[in-house]
């Protein structure tokens, strides 16, 4: 097994693949380095004398400015590495003109719904409108576990605590990510459960849908009926009757949105995990397939390679305000935008925001970016789209699911337990991760480090995805998991 890795030719710094013991000399293709200390795996190594002030190169491009000389051998973290990040910048358009060969639609079966969008599972939702009326939601949700099966692959309840007590645009979240929710194509039926009272209800919910409202939504407003549990007992009930009937069919990679999300990354998750996901995405788009990167402050330092990647100057210009604009919410807030990586992600030796940035932007692959949407904006074309969403895993997990993922793929070097509304498919970035957390994690891309290779990892994530979307269950489904997270940033009453 290597012990170092030089990611580019042109990288100033090795990430260690495993612990290294301080004094004994370690080889990294060509060249040879000595630790000075013990450098932990995931964590950086100076490969040759790095002066004050000059940046410092990994993945081909800069990382930061080191603080003081760094000796060749030393640990480069952030004791010694500074953020170059500023605010917000001009951008001009170099385009890359990236292209992926065209391969053929592979088959799964799923749920064809009436509008033509696919489920990848059948489940019954119970969506509250207002944090109220979580405590029924929850109930009904329990009593009515006896309808899974014959058919119904779940019944869920998303708690929240918004919908009422919000102003402008954090209300307008709210109702439209509990609107795209209700249209979501993994729901074979919908309870939209109000109270009868709140900023967000039943009645504005409705009229945030931008598409065909779903033939099994129903609405109950508990405030106008004398029993809510057995009122709502009673639409569940009848909307499981009618989801009994549904069948999968014959659907194909066409038909599949999948999101793209990391967190609790490690100085491995750029190297292994997030690779793997990039080929997966290259893999679905040339087959006719949408992916979704978000997490936009995680695109900060590696934002011009996307831009790059832009199909058209219209799509270029709408990556520059996707950045730019969140940049401006950070400064409003009076807030550095480069309050990141967490102690976590430090902890694992990613030591700058465009460390983290350059090794989260790997899950996009070499597509070329089709489109950017709008916090709360469903996928309209097919290939690679940019999603508005900060690095928050529920909140970001949750708006790719609002834009229409079906499942949301999830790399990680620290493991976490948490799923989205739609099925979530935790991917370790090192295999003691795997090892110790059999419970959390779907998919081990450590095993790069054990001599598969990147292809190979990446068809072989292809192929869980396709089961997946087919009806086999993740690791957070069969513990029961679900969570919803929304956007907020402005004030409560």
């Amino acid at each position: 097994m290597n012990k170092l890795v030089r990611i580019t030719p042109r990288d100033m710094v090795a990430v260690a693949l495993c612990e290294l013991p301080a004094g004994q000399a370690v080889s990294y293709g060509a060249g040879e380095v000595t630790p000075l200390t013990d450098i932990p795996m995931g964590h950086k190594v100076a490969l040759r004398d790095i002066r004050q002030g000059e940046p410092i190169v990994k993945y081909g491009f800069p990382i930061g400015a080191a603080t003081c000389d760094i000796p060749a051998g030393g640990h480069v973290h952030t004791h010694d590495l500074r953020t170059l990040l500023s605010g917000e910048l001009e951008y001009s358009w170099n385009p890359t003109h990236p292209r992926l060969e065209p391969a053929e639609p592979v088959r799964f079966d799923g749920y064809r719904r009436e509008d033509g969008r696919v489920g990848i599972r059948n489940e019954l939702w119970i969506i509250p409108t207002v944090g109220c009326v979580n405590d029924v939601a929850s109930a009904l949700e329990r009593k009515m576990q006896r309808l899974v099966g014959e058919g119904i692959d779940g019944v869920y309840a998303f708690r929240h605590p918004y919908g009422c007590s919000q102003m402008g645009g954090d209300q307008e979240n709210t109702r439209q990510v509990l609107a795209d929710l209700c249209g979501h194509p993994n729901a074979g039926g919908v309870l939209l459960l109000g109270l009868g009272c709140e900023n967000s209800g039943v009645d504005l919910i409705l009229q945030h849908m931008d598409q065909i409202p779903h033939p099994r939504l129903r609405t109950l407003i508990c405030q106008q009926v004398e029993d809510e549990i057995e009122a709502g007992t009673a639409i569940l009930e009848e909307l499981a009757e009618q989801m009994r009937g549904d069948a999968r069919v014959a659907c194909d990679t066409r038909d599949l949105v999948v999101g793209l999300k990391c967190g609790g990354s490690d100085g491995l998750s750029g190297i292994t995990a997030n690779p793997t996901i990039g080929g997966f995405s290259d893999r679905l788009t040339a087959r006719g397939g949408a992916t979704i990167l978000t997490e936009v402050p995680e695109m900060f330092g590696a934002e011009t390679i996307l831009m790059n990647r832009c199909e058209d100057e219209a799509t270029f210009e709408k990556t520059v305000r996707l950045i730019n604009d969140f940049k401006h919410y950070f400064e409003a807030s009076g807030q550095p935008v480069y309050e990141n990586p967490s102690p976590g992600n430090k902890a694992g030796g990613i030591s700058t925001l465009e460390d983290k940035a350059l090794g989260c932007t790997q899950k996009s692959g070499d597509a070329p970016v089709a489109d950017v949407l709008a916090y709360g904006e469903r996928v309209k074309q097919k290939g690679l789209n940019l999603l508005s969403a900060p690095g928050n895993d529920l909140v970001a997990a949750t708006a790719l699911a609002a834009a229409g993922a079906q499942l949301v793929l999830f790399s990680t070097g620290r493991g976490t337990p948490f799923a989205s509304p739609v099925p979530t498919v935790k991917i370790s970035s090192n295999s003691a991760l795997a090892g110790r957390k059999k419970g959390w994690i779907d998919f081990n891309a450590g095993a790069l480090l054990d001599g598969k290779t990147l292809p190979q990892l990446s068809d072989e994530l292809f192929d869980l995805v396709i089961a997946i979307a087919g009806g086999q269950q993740t690791l957070s489904e069969k513990s029961g998991f679900k969570d919803l997270a929304i956007f907020k940033n402005g004030v409560t009453l």
